[in-house]
């Protein structure tokens, strides 16, 4: 069947029909941005002017910084510019560049999370080989695979979209093009397509969950053989890691680990993983790890010194 595409642009609903309640959002979403650009640009400048880089943890930590950045980004300038808007229209282009977008640096941020995992694994169960196997050549070749991987995801979601028909009606009860909200709206049957969508989708995020819950399962009996002073560490490490992926992993199995349906949370959800995740993760990985707070006091603190001595 030859394919037919009459619709050029895609109108939102947006996160709610209520003005009052837009101008509210605007204003929240408007500071959580701010906050995830800060936050993750404070995280990148301190693992870069401290030197940070040759340690595995903030090596992957910087960039799991700027994935956050780029995610959000994706989403949260346009639904925040859309909340004042009467009309919340994207091109057909835009939106399957969006959707690129929200699938490559949303696969990234968990094969990201799942390599961070490996690492305290083996910080914490082999310690005495841990620095010839995270060597900075096998951790750039892992950052490598963490982009290939989100590429190729992204690719495939994509391309499954991209070769159906749109004939109209164009509107998506969404914020943002996800593969769900658009394939409800192609004038054809998108079940194979849907199935296919979920089984791409749901395989990384459970597959990734399966192997995070494997290694920090595996990290928590190893610790019972250290001292108190390490489990301790070990655990405030891991604590961070563990917040993080259950915050990020829990609504992304509630959006992709199903048939292909939309549900009226679905936007709020979507909050989460989008807007609320990539603002978390520098106050989570900051609050927990006193070697970031360390590295960020003497940052901080070299700052001052240098402005002090340059007033004299």
């Amino acid at each position: 069947m030859e394919k037919i595409n009459n619709v050029t642009e895609f109108i939102f609903w947006g996160l709610s029909q209520s003005p009052e309640i837009e101008k509210a959002c605007f204003v929240v979403f408007s500071v959580f941005y701010i906050i995830i650009l800060l936050g993750n640009l404070l995280i990148m400048l301190t693992v870069c002017l401290n030197n940070l880089f040759k340690s595995p943890m903030y090596f992957f930590l910087s960039f799991l910084s700027l994935v956050d950045i780029c995610y959000s980004s994706v989403t949260a300038p346009k639904m925040i510019v859309d909340l004042l808007a009467k009309d919340k229209t994207i091109s057909y282009m835009g939106c399957m560049l969006q959707l690129f977008g929200v699938h490559f640096f949303g696969c990234t941020e968990i094969f990201i999370l799942t390599v961070m995992a490996y690492d305290r694994y083996v910080a914490i169960c082999k310690p005495l080989h841990y620095t010839t196997i995270m060597d900075q050549e096998r951790c750039n070749k892992m950052l490598l695979g963490t982009w290939v991987g989100g590429f190729l995801h992204s690719i495939i979601q994509v391309a499954l979209v991209v070769q159906l028909p749109f004939c109209g009606p164009n509107e998506i009860d969404h914020y943002f093009c996800d593969v769900h909200p658009v394939l409800k709206l192609a004038c054809t049957d998108t079940y194979i397509v849907g199935v296919v969508v979920t089984v791409n989708s749901g395989t990384i995020a459970l597959g990734s969950f399966v192997i995070l819950l494997i290694s920090y399962s595996i990290i928590l009996v190893s610790l019972r053989k250290q001292s108190a002073e390490g489990r301790r560490k070990a655990l405030s490490t891991c604590g961070s890691h563990i917040a993080v992926v259950i915050i990020f992993f829990g609504p992304c199995t509630f959006m992709y680990m199903r048939p292909d349906t939309t549900f009226s949370e679905d936007k709020m959800v979507a909050v989460f993983y989008t807007i609320i995740t990539p603002m978390l993760n520098p106050l989570i990985y900051t609050l927990r790890n006193a070697e970031v707070k360390n590295a960020m006091k003497k940052l901080w603190g070299r700052n001052v010194f240098l402005e002090a001595k340059g007033k004299k």
